[in-house]
């Protein structure tokens, strides 16, 4: 079962139709049908491993001062909670726990999934970032995941390689700043050509700038570590940038 990495951008990626939704669309029809999809999204960030265990979990509208049309977005996906039991003992001994009530479905995984899997009757699993722990255990944790595709788990990391909020021009739409450039370089060779040194790009010298946050990046180091386990190496998807400092990246293990 194939992989990817999403570079998910704006919320507003979820209603619009541009070259980024237009790849994502053409990745769901492309793949073998899942029997569920296992999402680890940037915007469940806590200080915890755990995955979604309801049976319908909730679309949450983790945003604010977006156009009402968003929040009216809805992804109905049932969920599959004896999937949390697969994952707990496929990454044992790591301790993952199940959440029966307090998340759903974010929009750092609807945004995408509206576009990929538009009719929302696949199961929708996420797998929380644990902010407690050091970046080789995402890392590690991403290569334990990789048994779950051979059962036919589409495992989906969501988040930007480049996400500066602070960075944002709105008068840079579709382009990105130099030093963007230069670490989303660096990231995609190094990810196609030696995942399992990912945790290296720590050491760029645009990396403070790239990632002045921990919370959108830990998602590629998951695809990395799925990309180590792979008999075959990670492709472009697409790539990109919006307002500078964004990168819209993404990855593909087939």
């Amino acid at each position: 079962m194939p992989a990817a990495f999403i570079g998910h951008g704006s919320p507003m990626n979820a209603i619009e139709s541009n070259r980024y939704t237009a790849a994502w669309r053409e990745f769901g029809r492309s793949v073998p049908r899942p029997r569920a999809i296992l999402v680890v999204s940037a915007h469940w960030y806590i200080n915890a491993t755990a995955v979604t265990a309801m049976p319908r979990p909730r679309t949450i509208h983790d945003f604010y001062g977006f156009p009402r049309e968003l929040f009216d977005v809805q992804y109905p996906a049932p969920g599959l909670p004896e999937l949390a039991e697969e994952i707990s003992d496929t990454v044992h001994p790591t301790w993952v726990g199940a959440d029966v009530d307090s998340w759903g479905i974010d929009h750092g995984t609807w945004s995408v999934l509206v576009h990929a899997f538009p009719d929302a009757s696949i199961p929708v699993v996420q797998l929380s970032i644990n902010a407690n722990e050091p970046a080789d255990y995402h890392l590690q944790l991403g290569a334990k995941l990789a048994a779950l595709r051979e059962r036919g788990v589409l495992v989906l990391a969501s988040g930007n390689i480049v996400h500066n909020l602070a960075g944002m021009d709105a008068a840079r739409p579709d382009d990105g700043y130099d030093w963007a450039q230069r670490f989303d370089d660096a990231a995609r060779e190094q990810v196609l050509d030696s995942p399992a040194d990912i945790l290296t790009l720590d050491a760029h010298r645009d990396y403070p700038l790239a990632v002045p946050t921990p919370d959108h990046f830990i998602p590629f180091l998951y695809f990395a570590g799925l990309a180590c386990t792979a008999t075959t190496s990670a492709g472009v998807l697409i790539n990109g940038y919006t307002f500078g400092s964004l990168s819209m990246t993404a990855y593909t293990l087939r």
